[in-house]
């Protein structure tokens, strides 16, 4: 279950920003780890260099391996595993400045949404586009990029990411 106490932990500047974020019982967190506004599940681990930005939530018993970058609008269930240097995206459309030439403002886009079932694993590497599913217990191989949904206990690969087999266990 995951704690209404709010987080504020400050270290030393250039090792780690953890703000406002609802941490569960048992949580390990590595140095160098820049979290705010998130969600955090019992039990879950969160390896060196990982970002995770507002309104994102990391279920219970989470890995998140180093390197990785959650954006905001990610809920990633239960009993997952993230691979090293996995990135998420959460921008269909991204630019730098609107038509008129100024700087895009955070209500200048829109937030694609992205959800990754219960006992996932996402390889080193890969890319998980904005407004995809990932179902239960699928697998994305290493170095994969996620273009559309991904059925559950199904395994993945490649660029992109198609399908390699059932998963039958």
């Amino acid at each position: 279950m995951i704690s209404n106490q709010k987080t504020d932990i400050r270290t030393e500047s250039y090792l780690q920003r953890i703000v406002d974020v609802k941490l569960g019982k048992n949580v390990k967190i590595f140095s160098f780890v820049n979290l705010y506004g998130c969600e955090i599940g019992d039990g879950s681990q969160i390896g060196c260099f990982v970002e995770i930005q507002k309104n994102s939530v990391i279920g219970k018993n989470v890995k998140i391996s180093t390197h990785s970058f959650i954006c905001e609008g990610v809920e990633i269930s239960d009993n997952v595993f993230v691979g090293h240097n996995v990135t998420f995206i959460n921008d269909k459309y991204p630019r730098a400045t609107r038509a008129d030439g100024k700087k895009k403002e955070e209500n200048d886009w829109i937030l694609s949404k992205t959800y990754v079932g219960k006992g996932a694993s996402i390889g080193s590497g890969s890319i998980v586009l904005g407004g995809i599913s990932i179902g239960d217990y699928a697998m994305i191989g290493a170095g994969s990029v996620v273009t559309k949904d991904v059925s559950p206990h199904t395994i993945v690969i490649g660029n992109p990411a198609r399908f390699l087999r059932k998963i039958e266990e």
